[in-house]
């Protein structure tokens, strides 16, 4: 069984969202895994899943508070008894946090099913700020009289467009996903 679920980067307008097929026996640490991919990041920084209000992360990870370890934790472990949603953090200091909402199931087994089948919007570049950082980013870049448009044009490589989006690329790249 596969489980179709969303993923969305909180508060951010427009939304950044993903809907991803992923096996039901999908572990925390793969899942992990399979968000960089889908979403656009660079696996760079320490990341937490929160269930029921608990967090769950790397277990051989020296934390300044209780975080469970999240080895050996599945999806279908996770999605039962009417729990239907976690929290995935990225990069604690800029604090990316994505709601990830079981949408159903679907028939198909294994990794081969592993996939984006719909989704909105570019990832915020790495290391920007965080939300605050990123509306100021989307801001300097779309005005080339603001005084950080140079420093951040060239920070960004040249360019960004925040509107990107490509199904085909980001399924392919969880296909290749080992």
């Amino acid at each position: 069984m596969l489980y179709e679920i969303r993923v969305q980067l909180r508060d951010i307008e427009p939304p950044i969202w993903r809907v991803l097929r992923v096996p039901s026996r999908t572990s925390l640490p793969r899942l992990h895994k399979v968000l960089q991919r889908a979403i656009g990041w660079t696996n760079s920084h320490l990341h937490l899943f929160e269930i029921d209000g608990k967090p769950y992360g790397e277990g051989d990870f020296e934390w300044d508070f209780e975080v469970k370890d999240y080895r050996g934790m599945r999806l279908d472990k996770i999605f039962t008894e009417g729990r239907t949603s976690l929290l995935y953090e990225y990069d604690l200091g800029d604090s990316w946090r994505h709601d990830i909402t079981l949408l159903g199931t679907v028939e198909g087994e294994g990794e081969e099913k592993l996939g984006c089948i719909d989704g909105a919007r570019a990832c915020p570049p790495e290391d920007c700020g965080g939300v605050s950082g990123y509306y100021h980013l989307l801001e300097a870049l779309s005005d080339s009289e603001h005084e950080d448009h140079d420093m951040l044009m060239e920070w960004v490589g040249g360019k960004f467009d925040p509107e990107a989006f490509d199904v085909e690329a980001i399924d392919r790249a969880l296909k290749h996903l080992r």
